[in-house]
Parts: C-alpha cells; sequence; structure tokens
C-alpha cells in the first residue's frame, strides 16, 4: 500500500476534480437513479449510453466510459446491484471496488473518488459500507482515494463506524 492516502470529504462526487470518480451502478447500466442520475445530469447523457452499449457488467467487474463535462477524465460504472431498485449486500459492494481499483489502475489513474458505495439506492448502512477494508496491497498507480460523503450527518457516521472498527 506504501504511500496510499484515503481521505473523507463531504461534497458532491460529480464537482470532484479527480481523474476518475466511481458509479455504483447496476448490471445493465441504467443511471436512473442516487449517484448514477447525478453523473448522468451532470455529465451529460452520453455516459449513460456509452456504459449501456457494454451492458450487462456482472457484479465483480467495472467498466469505464468518459466522463462527459464533468472534471473527471473518466466514469468507472462497478455494479453493486444487478438491477435497478436492488438491494445490494456487503460482499457486492466489496466486489465492486475491488473492480473499480482493478480498472482505475488499468487506466493509470492516481486519484479516484468513490461515493459511500451502496448506502443510498442500495440500500446499504455507513457502518457496513466502512467495513470495506478491501483497498488492495497491489495499487501501483492509485496514490490518492477520496471518499466522498453527501453531508455532515454521512461523513459523522462514516467516522463513528471507523472508529468502531479500530477500538
Amino acid at each position: 500500500m506504501g504511500n496510499l492516502e484515503i481521505k473523507l470529504v463531504v461534497g458532491d462526487i460529480t464537482e470532484m476534480n479527480v481523474e476518475a470518480i466511481v458509479n455504483p451502478a447496476n448490471t445493465l447500466m441504467i443511471m436512473g437513479g442516487g449517484v448514477a442520475k447525478a453523473i448522468k445530469i451532470k455529465g451529460g447523457t452520453e455516459i449513460e449510453r456509452e456504459a449501456k452499449s457494454r451492458a450487462p457488467v456482472p457484479i465483480g467487474e467495472a467498466i469505464s466510459t468518459s466522463a462527459g463535462k464533468l472534471k473527471a477524465k473518466y466514469v468507472i460504472h462497478a455494479p453493486t446491484v444487478l438491477y435497478p431498485g436492488f438491494k445490494s449486500s456487503v460482499k457486492n459492494v466489496k466486489k465492486a471496488v475491488i473492480a473499480a481499483l482493478n480498472e482505475a489502475e488499468r487506466l493509470g489513474v492516481r486519484e479516484i473518488a468513490f461515493p459511500s458505495m451502496g448506502t443510498g439506492v442500495g440500500g446499504l448502512k455507513y457502518s457496513e459500507a466502512a467495513e470495506i477494508k478491501e483497498y488492495s496491497k497491489k495499487l501501483r498507480s492509485v496514490r490518492r482515494i477520496f471518499i466522498v460523503l453527501r453531508n455532515r450527518e454521512a461523513y459523522n457516521e462514516f467516522v463513528n463506524a471507523l472508529k468502531s472498527m479500530i477500538e
């Protein structure tokens, strides 16, 4: 892991000025809710069109598309659920995080931003998502990971979950 830096920030993932942002997708790449919808609204429908052309993408794999009008260069789509509206699981989120990091490595990305994977539309609690410690010891190019939480309440819940894991 070396000098990998992980930062928690409060904000809007679609506004992050990083090389790649992660979309916790469904396998069909339909960007109809949550983070996916926000990415499509701000980045443009071409992101969804590009992603859907490569669907279905199984859980445990990830694809990258252009980021349209976003500041990022890429959107990495990592399915956490089979279909829109389905609930996720810790196992699926872990697979998605690892798949997204592998895709970031393939692209040579140095900075990547994740939402708190699976906690919105996917239905995981922040404490469950915080248990995802799979930040892979094989990372070569990724040097900075941002976990972007949408508000102070989510941030505090995430930090408390991390603290309880350490104690």
